[in-house]
């Protein structure tokens, strides 16, 4: 590990993660156990490069994110984008980084630019730190080979990441099979050939004009032009310490919406995230002081982006809550947005094929609006690199606050879009004398009531959620709780044209749905559960009956 960690420094170019490597090398030399397990941490593996990227914490080490493996990381990406374009007749291909307000994001995407450059490639950096939804923008408005954005989007205040898009084909999606596997073999060539400072660099990346933010910005705030009742509509926004709110705030202008009552604690890009101890909208405390300013201004509504703005997050007054306020589920966004979605494009004339589509673990309740309206229905893997693929697609969502309300503009979830769109809608409703959540009423009458409920499972053992998922798949469970299960669909078998994934589907009897499967993210096992009832009350009964199954089942297995 001393050996290791020695050759890593030689070549790290960071004085920050060299005096760090510095400190636990010469700790580990005099036998200090602790240092000697911190190298091993960082050492004994490398942060794996798949569908997401990279995303790491920030550190020295193969296991970190730092400047080494970013620069192997870029020099991987150019390697595979020029070996594509081996096969073509086509001018230099282009690559676009863009980057946010994590620490180091800026130092990251400036490295890559200048390896990119080096490998002969068009190298074009975005103007100044940006959401997330303007890189994913950028790709198909430079016509890009590629694309990186540096973020670890809600993480912890100590990670960050390098999210990768494909453009061409892939127009402008994040990666999927087999591009991450192939991508990940020349990252890994670079790195075992030693010191990153024998790449190639070059000064001569272009820095992209505000033309690509004016033009992101016209075409999301055509998403929604405020309607007449926008006037006097009184709302909430935070950013969350992200980067969402300069960019954001120009498309309320265009569009025509009062400004907001801003969390201005949170309005501004700071990465060490001073008011939250996890910057993700959907955690417990996490929305608090949005909720406190909202109270005290007699507020309709609160509307949060996480850090790099391509969740969001909406909240409503609710009497019967603790603190007034209601976080809406991210089912029921998604629904809501896609019945707005949904009745757009019929009354347009919808196209043959245009689609909604959502993860097979976010609610039914999307397939009931397809029919009602005549679309088709998609159901994929968990990601936007699976529903951002989707035939014929108009809309998109997943349970986790992800939307993709405008896909001709953006291949990914965008927060700032779905904000656009959510006030659309509030607007509309308020000019017909109703709130947020008559809309969600309207919706159970019209399509029936959907309600949903997760169930996670935080294991020390890593090996226990697979010890789990192969009890299931073993002995199928016959029912849960009180209600039988119908069948079980075992996605590594390949179902409904689905790429293989450690998925098992339950159908219950009585039309409710569980579906199991590990995190991507967290040593968890994760349960959801989706039931259909006669009214809310009724499917809020429902799930709950449903989620004490669960537990008694997995309390079974052990």
């Amino acid at each position: 590990m001393i050996d290791r960690a020695r050759a890593w420094l030689s070549q790290d170019p960071d004085a920050e993660t060299r005096a760090e490597l510095r400190a636990l090398i010469a700790a580990a030399e005099d036998g200090d156990a602790d240092a000697l397990a911190g190298l091993e941490d960082r050492f004994s593996s490398r942060l794996a490069f798949g569908t997401a990227g990279l995303r790491g914490e920030l550190g020295a080490g193969s296991n970190r994110m730092n400047r080494v493996l970013v620069a192997q990381a870029a020099a991987g990406l150019a390697g595979y984008v020029n070996e594509k374009n081996k096969t073509t007749d086509a001018e230099t291909p282009v690559v676009v980084v863009g980057y946010d307000g994590r620490r180091n994001s800026d130092v990251f995407a400036r490295d890559s630019a200048e390896i990119f450059a080096g490998a002969g490639l068009r190298a074009i950096l975005l103007p100044r730190l940006l959401p997330t939804p303007v890189l994913a923008f950028a790709v198909r408005h430079f016509g890009a080979a590629a694309g990186v954005m540096v973020t670890a989007s809600h993480n912890p205040p100590d990670d960050n990441g390098y999210k990768v898009y494909l453009g061409g084909d892939d127009e402008g999606s994040q990666i999927v099979a087999p591009a991450d596997a192939e991508i990940a073999a020349h990252i890994q060539r670079v790195a075992d050939a030693g010191d990153i400072s024998a790449l190639p660099r070059s000064l001569g990346y272009e820095i992209a004009s505000e033309i690509v933010v004016d033009d992101y910005i016209a075409a999301t705030a055509s998403v929604a032009p405020a309607p007449e009742g926008a006037a006097g509509l009184s709302w909430v926004y935070t950013a969350m310490h992200g980067v969402g709110w300069e960019t954001f705030s120009r498309i309320l202008d265009a569009a025509g919406y009062p400004a907001p009552i801003p969390v201005t604690a949170q309005l501004e890009p700071d990465g060490a995230f001073p008011t939250v101890a996890f910057p993700n909208p959907e955690e417990p405390g996490a929305m608090d002081l949005a909720f406190e300013r909202a109270r005290e201004a007699g507020a309709e509504l609160v509307i949060a982006n996480d850090p790099d703005a391509d969740r969001l997050a909406v909240a409503i007054p609710d009497a019967s809550a603790e603190d007034g306020w209601r976080r809406l589920t991210g089912n029921q966004i998604g629904l809501l947005l896609g019945w707005r979605a949904a009745r757009l494009v019929s009354e347009a004339g919808a196209p043959e094929g245009a689609s909604l589509a959502c993860s097979l673990v976010s609610s039914p309740g999307l397939q009931s609006v397809a029919e009602h309206y005549g679309l088709d229905f998609h159901s994929t893997l968990t990601g936007f690199k699976w529903i951002s693929r989707a035939p014929g697609i108009v809309f998109g969502f997943e349970e986790a606050l992800g939307y993709l309300v405008n896909p001709e503009t953006v291949r990914d979830k965008d927060g700032i879009s779905a904000a656009i769109a959510m006030l659309g809608l509030v607007t509309e409703a308020r000019g017909r004398g109703l709130a947020l959540a008559d809309l969600l009423t309207e919706f159970d009458e019209t399509f029936g009531a959907f309600a949903s409920d997760q169930i996670s499972v935080r294991v020390d053992d890593v090996s226990d959620i697979a010890r789990i998922m192969a009890a299931l798949r073993a002995q199928h469970p016959s029912a849960i709780g009180d209600v039988s299960v119908e069948r079980v669909d075992d996605l590594l078998e390949g179902v409904d044209d689905l790429p293989p994934g450690d998925v098992l589907r339950l159908w219950l009897t009585d039309g409710s749905r569980v579906i199991v499967r590990p995190s991507g993210t967290e040593p968890k096992l994760k349960l959801y559960l989706d039931v259909r009832g006669d009214s809310a009350a009724d499917a809020a009964a429902r799930v709950e009956q449903l989620a004490a199954g669960a537990r008694e089942l997995l309390d079974q297995i052990g």
